[in-house]
Formats: C-alpha cells, sequence, structure tokens
C-alpha cells in the first residue's frame, strides 16, 4: 500500500505537469499567432512633379507634419529597380508623431510623367489617399485659406454623420477625406 505522502506528492507532480502541459501549448499557439508585420500600418510613396508645391500641399492645406528626408543614391535605385540609376531625395509626412504612424513619402524624380488623375478608374495603381478627421468643417475652411476647393460638395456617407470630400494635390491626386462636420 502506497503511503498517503506519497500519493499526494505524484498527485501534485501529475498536476503541475498538466499546467504546465497547458501553458507551453498556449505559448507555441501565441507564437504561431504573431503577425507576420512589425507594423500594422503602411508607408506610401508619392512621386510628384513640384515636391515643394506638394509638400506646401500636404502641410499646409491637409495638416500634415515633415518629419525628416533621405536621399537615395542612383546605384540603390537601380540596383533595387525603384529607378533607371537615377538618385532623388525623399521627404516624409505624417499625420501624428507616433512611433507606428503611417509615413507619406514625397519625391520628385527627373523623367517621370503624369498619369491620367480625373477619376479614379481613369489609370491602374494606386488610386486615392483616405485621410479621416475629427472635424471637416475645421480641414474644408484650412483648404480655403490655400486656395482648394473639394471636387464637389460634401457627400453624406450611410450609416453615420459623417461625410466625403474629395480633393487634388497639386499634381491631381485624390484625397478623400472623411469625418463629421463639426
Amino acid at each position: 500500500m502506497i503511503p498517503i505522502r506519497t500519493k499526494y506528492k505524484v498527485y501534485i507532480l501529475l498536476v503541475a505537469w498538466a499546467i504546465a502541459g497547458i501553458l507551453m501549448i498556449k505559448i507555441a499557439r501565441s507564437a504561431s499567432d504573431k503577425p507576420e508585420f512589425s507594423r500594422t500600418t503602411i508607408d506610401i510613396g508619392l512621386v510628384v512633379s513640384d515636391v515643394e508645391k506638394a509638400a506646401k500641399f500636404y502641410t499646409q492645406a491637409l495638416g500634415f507634419t515633415e518629419t525628416g528626408s533621405f536621399e537615395v543614391a542612383a546605384q540603390m535605385a537601380s540596383d533595387t529597380g525603384l529607378t533607371n540609376n537615377k538618385s532623388f531625395k525623399v521627404r516624409t509626412f505624417t499625420l501624428a508623431k507616433e512611433p507606428t504612424a503611417t509615413n507619406l513619402k514625397i519625391m520628385q524624380i527627373a523623367g517621370s510623367r503624369a498619369v491620367d488623375n480625373q477619376y479614379i478608374s481613369s489609370s491602374l495603381g494606386f488610386r486615392y489617399l483616405t485621410v479621416f478627421v475629427t472635424d471637416l468643417a475645421k480641414v474644408v475652411e484650412r483648404l480655403k485659406q490655400n486656395g482648394i476647393a473639394p471636387v464637389k460638395p460634401p457627400y453624406h456617407l450611410s450609416g453615420g454623420n459623417n461625410l466625403l470630400i474629395l480633393v487634388k494635390d497639386p499634381d491631381g491626386n485624390i484625397i478623400e477625406l472623411i469625418g463629421p462636420m463639426q
């Protein structure tokens, strides 16, 4: 007959082993559930015809903040397939000073050609940016102060009190502004 103390020790050991197994399974599952992305936002590069005009539009008219710049050497641009051996400077802009905030990267590259931006269906590729705002009236006023008029009057979105306004940057790229009219 096994003494009660030994039975108790075996029971404790089995419970501890079961708990450890459950924890190991949970850790393994959580490790495999990790997203493959280190950030949940994306950065977007925008090639423009006049980087100064674009910077003024995105900062003064839309409210972005310029956060820095960097140079891309011709050799690196060629080696990676970005350009045909043309160097360029990238200026970065953001809507918020947060580590994971989306960056808009604006650059001017010699020889770049414009595309048809009349409608989002006019050309293939990334066609517009969406910017969510807390007060659309304030943004519209800032746009007016900078000589920017919406493409059309505000459009009421279904399912809430948000409005949509489209504006175009100096190269005709479409910016969709969504928010309440406070």
